[in-house]
């Protein structure tokens, strides 16, 4: 009999999808322990957050901003936003990745120690991703940088054979274009 049914679910076998990364916006009452429900979400399924920036964005409607960057297989990353949206505190949540008028910026500062031909490297580049240098001595720059997050992780991998010291990230903000609301 080659036709026996599997013993459960576990046993079917399973195509591997590509996983992707996602951003989500998500619009929360500001109160104490939403950050903690949120995080306990992702940790109790086991799901990676790579990316967490949270503020409060309405002092009169009580209300903050939590954008995640996670990564999983579309099925997963379904999940998470049906997760997130059925947690008690949430108002709104956005998957900006999918959403054509999703804005994503990330903020870094980048230490580099150098001197000669290195340091002026350094400047060049700095220059070619419009890079701020917000602290300098005769050994080092601080530079700060905002764009996409690929951007970022490009100018780290650029700046690495030139003396790359320390990276601070302040992890992705999200907004859409337009005049439409949150």
């Amino acid at each position: 009999m080659s036709d026996a049914q599997p013993a459960s679910v576990y046993d079917l076998a399973h195509e591997e999808a590509p996983e992707s990364l996602a951003t989500f916006a998500v619009l929360v009452d500001n109160e104490p322990g939403v950050l903690h429900r949120v995080v306990g979400l992702f940790a109790a399924r086991g799901y990676n957050i790579e990316s967490l920036t949270v503020a409060e964005t309405d002092r009169k409607a009580h209300t903050s901003r939590i954008t995640i960057v996670t990564r999983g297989t579309p099925q997963v990353l379904a999940q998470i936003e049906a997760q997130l949206q059925k947690m008690v505190s949430t108002r709104h949540v956005q998957d900006v990745t999918r959403d054509p008028n999703g804005l994503e910026r990330e903020l870094a500062l980048v230490k580099v120690k150098g001197t000669g031909a290195e340091r002026v490297e350094a400047l060049r580049v700095s220059d070619i991703f419009r890079a701020k240098v917000i602290d300098t001595t005769h050994e080092s720059f601080v530079f700060e940088l905002t764009g996409a997050p690929s951007k970022i992780d490009k100018f780290v991998d650029l700046m690495r054979p030139l003396g790359l010291v320390e990276v601070s990230r302040t992890g992705v903000l999200s907004i859409s274009r337009g005049v439409d609301v949150f």
